[in-house]
């Protein structure tokens, strides 16, 4: 398993919306907010072109695994900042 950070859709059994990846996925938010970003590997280069993913759906599922908005910005924004050194932003 590769989830979440290769991507949900590329271990999924099920498909779209991959709720298979759900619970880990949380687990992960719930064990580790502070080290957990989240990224894209669009425009998904291992994936055959029928079988890409809709990319909005992959997005939409932050939202369902960190219900937080408070957690949501940590893994947008505060946790790269500080893994990749950009500056802090206001």
């Amino acid at each position: 398993m590769r989830w979440p950070w290769s991507g949900a859709y590329m271990d999924s059994k099920v498909g779209p919306p991959y709720a298979d990846a759900t619970a880990l996925a949380k687990a992960y938010v719930a064990a580790a907010p502070g080290r957990l970003v989240w990224g894209s590997d669009w425009p998904h280069p291992t994936v055959p072109v029928d079988k890409k993913p809709d990319d909005a759906l992959l997005f939409d599922l932050l939202a369902e695994w960190a219900p937080d908005a408070a957690t949501r910005e940590r893994m947008l924004v505060r946790n790269p900042e500080v893994l990749y050194g950009f500056p802090k932003s206001a």
